[in-house]
């Protein structure tokens, strides 16, 4: 077995029809695993599935709100009674209702922020986790966000959900590491997707992050996905508990010396 290698691995990607998930999904099914490609929308997801398997990959697509519990008990049970257990699990599926100061922010949105990409996680990792501690392996990968890590005057609840999956991320290495299950956050900088439309096309939001990245631009959906096949595989068998940040070095500081 190389590092990279996982072959007859079962991944669950949420959010997977698109963007970052996509480009997840598209390269654990590269490096051998079977994936189950999941978002709320069942033609979006057989879309990916299909593109998947006519590159000789194993994919299925099931359809799934993640702010419903039972659909995502659902998304568990089948994908045990098709394919036997989950050896990695991608929580990749997000919301941003709401751009703006947190003062002007309504409950609805709030709830909505909080519920979809923390509580949702919470409740999908403890669905999936104790049956990955039976086997004795297990991957949990969170997409978190460098927005985890700063404040923000338009985006500051979505940065408090990013921030709260990495401590989810935490507290599952500590509750699940003596089993061999791991659990570990991916926060990507500004990625060109379809979620993140609203800054990347703001030429003003462009322009800022672009100049205060040292690589000078905005990443790609693809450029995420390397650190899920690591984090998924033999490669990452030693790391739990941390966040991986891939943002063209923009936490790292600013080349214009701000």
């Amino acid at each position: 077995m190389t590092l990279f290698d996982l072959k007859d691995k079962v991944a669950v990607i949420t959010g997977a029809s698109r963007g970052i998930g996509r480009a997840i999904a598209e390269r654990l099914a590269e490096h051998g695993a079977r994936v189950v490609i999941s978002s709320r929308k069942l033609d979006a997801c057989e879309e990916v599935a299909s593109a998947i398997r006519a590159k000789g990959g194993t994919a299925v697509a099931r359809a799934c709100h993640i702010g419903r519990k039972e659909e995502l008990q659902a998304l568990v049970d089948a994908t045990r009674v098709e394919w036997g257990g989950i050896d990695i699990l991608v929580c990749n599926a997000a919301v941003n209702p709401f751009f703006g100061r947190s003062v002007d922010m309504p409950d609805e949105a709030y709830d909505r922020i909080m519920n979809s990409n923390v509580r949702s996680n919470f409740w999908l990792c403890n669905m999936v986790a104790p049956q990955m501690a039976e086997r004795g392996d297990g991957s949990i990968i969170i997409v978190s966000s460098i927005g985890g890590f700063q404040g923000s005057n338009q985006l500051g609840v979505y940065c408090i959900s990013k921030a709260a999956d990495m401590q989810l991320a935490r507290n599952l290495a500590v509750e699940w590491g003596a089993q061999n299950v791991r659990a570990n956050c991916i926060a990507p900088g500004l990625i060109r997707t379809d979620f993140a439309r609203a800054l990347w096309e703001n030429p003003v939001i462009l322009k800022k992050s672009v100049e205060t990245a040292p690589l000078q631009r905005i990443g790609e959906p693809d450029e995420i996905a390397g650190a899920a096949v690591f984090l998924a595989s033999k490669a990452g068998s030693f790391m739990t508990g941390q966040t991986l940040v891939i943002d063209g070095g923009r936490l790292a500081g600013s080349p214009r010396g701000e």
